[in-house]
């Protein structure tokens, strides 16, 4: 339902202060930049404080790093602590099974060795995920602690089942579906196999409203590396998505699934790219029933940042002169000091804002005599931006006849295979089948002296088998067939093109079995001698290992062997009960263990 604040009674309306992508000790060591995270963090909580929200929803990240320093946590706990412990009542009602949407934990504002003014949920992300012995998340330790309610995290990879938090505030009914990250090919899979299973409320299921929070790529960034809004239940109202940093605060409509999306994007900026350059905010979500009405909020301490492009050949400078590269250096100067007076603008009064800016400059030039020290050039602006070794990107400008070549990757075509991606390419998520089914909806004489086949199969065995010169290999066979078939036929220079032509209809006239198991049996030939040449050298590596028994008396039946390398003979000291103490040598297949042998290399301790 669209967005509407209706006749929404205080009793009966859920307030929640929507925000996601915090990433708090960003460039924490930074002597600048160091405050930054915590600065808007604090100004989240205290928008939240301030407008009396019943709960804070978090989308993920909300640490830069999942292993973060004792500082940042610190940090973090204090600012939970001071505005969201007191003494103001909650009133929702929590409802679902406790146990099993917080992993045999407890909602803290139930908790009665706790006082809780302001409860913040919140999955974790793609930064802030579960590493190490154990699968701990900095998240587990706020949630031990008290101070977050830590949901959404699953552990079976080959089924995902999605149960909601179930709450109730007066006549509104929320279920809360939450999903910590989930890496984008392994849930685009599951999705695309039926394994994401939502579970709905029994009870009413049409009464309650679905709010759903995720922390996935949403812009298409190669082939089942993203979420589709198709992917997900049309029973949902909004969605909250997490992870993409750009501000798209303002509620989409998806007409075809019949849902909402935010996307409050981070409010700091952890790159420099346009999409960091939005304007921050966080949002005001209040719901009744099936309504419910977001208010963007603006920050007021985060960093102002512009960036912008120039084109040389474009600008007023002389590209002829001699001097061209000081010419140039003055002209971008002169910009930037421009861009840092439109970064004044985005001052907001905050005693906590930062000063110094961030400024982007992308610089495309045509000619390397343009070029100059990006680094050396920051350093004028020291003391004046916040990022004077990463104020300048020299970018190539390309040429329009670049522009316009043919023969290159058809990118039209490409883009319009991704966004149909047929059933069997999802299924299957193999690049071989990709290239193909790129190279039947484009021109064939793209490949004039490679085959689609040979090219397909050797990217398919450089990316699942780590071939690094499978591509090569090919490339240089083919190459090498066309070669000889020019010689057999001794083919003028003013008839190669028409060879060619001809040697490729050949080629597609033994069809694609034919194709395949070429460049299968080149590659599967190279690998084969690799392999030999690995079990070679192993087999002459173990005829030179060197191990030695010796055996000494003492108070226990221990044995100590040591397995060596290196010229001589190396010793081992076997301990047991006797008189006095013998020494041995055997060959190798000498039943009492005691083994001698000459060789090279380094010695270890195996105790037996």
């Amino acid at each position: 339902m669209a967005p509407t604040t209706g006749d929404m009674l205080p009793e009966d309306t859920m307030k929640l202060l929507i925000a996601t992508d915090v990433h708090l000790g960003y460039a924490e060591n930074d002597p600048i930049r160091g405050e930054d995270s915590f600065n808007t963090f604090e100004e989240i909580l205290n928008i939240g404080m301030k407008q009396e929200v019943d709960m804070i929803v978090l989308g993920g990240d909300l640490f830069h790093d999942n292993k973060p320093s004792p500082k940042c946590i610190h940090r973090c706990m204090a600012l939970i602590r001071h505005y969201c412990m007191g003494n103001r009542p909650i009133c929702v009602q929590f409802l679902s099974d406790q146990s099993e949407n917080f992993q045999n934990a407890q909602v803290n504002y139930e908790d009665p060795n706790l006082n809780i003014s302001i409860p913040i949920f919140s999955i974790h992300g793609n930064h802030d995920d579960p590493s190490g012995h154990g699968r701990i998340s900095s998240l587990d330790i706020l949630s031990a602690s008290g101070l977050v309610n830590y949901f959404g995290r699953w552990n079976d990879l080959q089924a995902v089942n999605v149960s909601p938090l179930l709450m109730r505030k007066g006549e509104t009914y929320l279920a809360l579906f939450g999903l910590s990250h989930i890496p984008d090919d392994r849930l685009s899979r599951l999705f695309r196999s039926n394994k994401v299973n939502f579970f709905r409320p029994r009870e009413q299921p049409d009464s309650w409203f679905n709010m759903f929070v995720l922390h996935q790529n949403r812009v298409n960034r190669g082939i089942n590396k993203f979420i589709e809004d198709t992917m997900l239940p049309t029973f949902l109202d909004l969605v909250m998505w997490g992870h993409e940093h750009e501000c798209l605060i303002h509620a989409d409509w998806n007409s075809t699934q019949d849902f909402r999306i935010t996307q409050p994007g981070s409010p700091v900026a952890t790159s420099l790219c346009e999409g960091e350059a939005a304007p921050k905010h966080v949002g005001i979500l209040k719901i009744n029933k099936k309504k419910f009405h977001l208010q963007p909020i603006p920050l007021k301490t985060v960093r102002p940042f512009v960036m912008d492009t120039i084109s040389l050949t474009k600008s007023r400078i002389n590209l002829n002169s001699r001097n061209v590269s000081a010419e140039v250096q003055k002209y971008v100067e002169e910009y930037v000091d421009g861009l840092i007076e439109r970064a004044a603008n985005q001052q907001t009064g905050h005693e906590k804002q930062p000063i110094l800016p961030l400024i982007r400059l992308r610089v495309e030039y045509s000619s390397e005599v343009q070029a100059f020290n990006t680094v050396r050039f920051g350093e004028k602006f020291h003391g004046k931006i916040a990022n004077p070794d990463h104020l300048i990107r020299l970018m190539r400008e390309r040429k329009e006849a670049e522009k316009s070549k043919k023969n290159v990757l058809d990118i039209e075509t490409m883009q319009d295979l991704l966004k149909r991606e047929p059933v069997s390419l999802m299924w299957e998520n193999r690049i071989d089948a990709v290239l193909e089914e790129y190279f039947k909806n484009t021109s064939q004489s793209a490949l004039q002296v490679l085959s689609v086949k040979g090219l397909s199969q050797a990217a398919s065995r450089f990316i699942t088998k780590d071939d690094k010169e499978a591509v090569t290999d090919i490339v240089k066979h083919q190459t090498k067939k066309i070669l000889n078939y020019l010689e057999e036929n001794s083919v003028n220079d003013d008839e190669i093109s028409k060879a060619i032509d001809t040697f490729r209809s050949l080629r597609n006239s033994q069809g694609d079995d034919s194709e395949t198991k070429d460049a299968l049996q080149v590659l599967d030939d190279k690998n084969r001698l690799a392999k030999l040449f690995s079990q070679r050298r192993s087999t002459e590596d173990d005829e030179m290992e060197d191990v030695t028994v010796i055996e000494d008396n003492s108070d226990d039946d221990s044995m100590m062997m040591t397995v060596g390398r290196g010229r001589g003979r190396a010793q081992a000291r076997g301990r047991g009960r006797g008189e006095g103490s013998s020494r041995a040598r055997a060959s190798a297949n000498n039943t009492n263990g005691n083994v001698s042998r000459r060789g090279r290399g380094r010695s270890s301790r195996i105790k037996l």
